[in-house]
């Protein structure tokens, strides 16, 4: 009876043996864990890299007002100050109105205003003498030079990037601007036979103070219906190329220049 108590007794220390080392080995496999180094959490994207993804148009990567030179000139297409690019459309309206619906002629005009100025501060000079008065002071009036630069050298810019790409096109390597330079090309021609020169320049220059800024204020909105037009012409051209292009036997005209 004594021998049984003792072997119950020895069970009953063997299993809270266990338990012990059973709870130890638990507290420190937790701590263990703990103690490791956990792994960085991936940074979240910025919200300049989520916008440097979105699609633009022409695949541009640079502002509006960074296309446009980011001067004095981009500054009034953009309309950042209001007076000056209302007077500069508004001067060009004025114009277009001159020339255009009152069938003034440049020479003509620029006569008929030098001599109404003329003679309105001849008038007025001479008339002080009678009326003991100061004469008037005429301004010396200069053309700022920065400006004209500025303007010069973004004509300039884009006149060569134009001279540039027709080079390329009149090599023959891209067949797809070279197309879609004649389809700009006989769209102008159309253009031009419904209009005059100075009626196409004003509505140009007026498209170039209007898109812009609207390009400029709604480009979330645009750029998304852009690419899907983008995507549709393409599959358009793939459609065409397959069909038509791929058809012309531009290889045996090769050999036979060659030849």
């Amino acid at each position: 009876m004594a021998e049984q108590v003792e072997h119950s007794e020895h069970k009953e220390e063997s299993l809270m043996e266990k338990i012990a080392d059973k709870i130890h080995f638990d507290r420190s496999s937790s701590s263990d864990s703990d103690s490791e180094v956990k792994p960085a959490a991936a940074p979240e994207a910025s919200p300049s890299s989520v916008k440097a993804k979105i699609w633009r148009l022409f695949g541009r990567e640079k502002s509006v007002h960074h296309v446009f030179g980011g001067g004095k000139p981009a500054d009034v297409f953009l309309w950042r100050n209001k007076k000056i690019s209302a007077s500069v459309l508004g001067g060009a309206t004025a114009i277009w109105v001159l020339f255009e619906l009152l069938e003034y002629f440049l020479v003509g005009l620029v006569c008929h205003l030098l001599i109404f100025t003329l003679a309105v501060l001849f008038l007025w000079s001479n008339a002080t003498t009678f009326i003991n008065k100061k004469r008037p002071h005429i301004p010396e009036v200069q053309l700022p030079e920065e400006p004209i630069l500025e303007i010069a050298s973004a004509l300039s810019i884009e006149i060569n990037r134009a001279l540039s790409m027709l080079r390329e096109i009149a090599t023959g390597k891209d067949l797809k601007k070279f197309l879609a330079v004649v389809a700009g090309l006989w769209i102008l021609s159309v253009v031009g036979n419904c209009c005059n020169f100075l009626t196409l320049f004003y509505i140009l220059f007026v498209l170039l103070h209007t898109v812009p800024v609207l390009y400029e204020k709604y480009e979330d909105k645009v750029d998304p219906l852009a690419e899907k037009a983008m995507q549709e012409i393409k599959k358009q051209y793939a459609v065409f190329d397959a069909r038509v292009l791929s058809k012309i036997p531009i290889g045996p005209l090769k050999d036979k220049k060659n030849a």
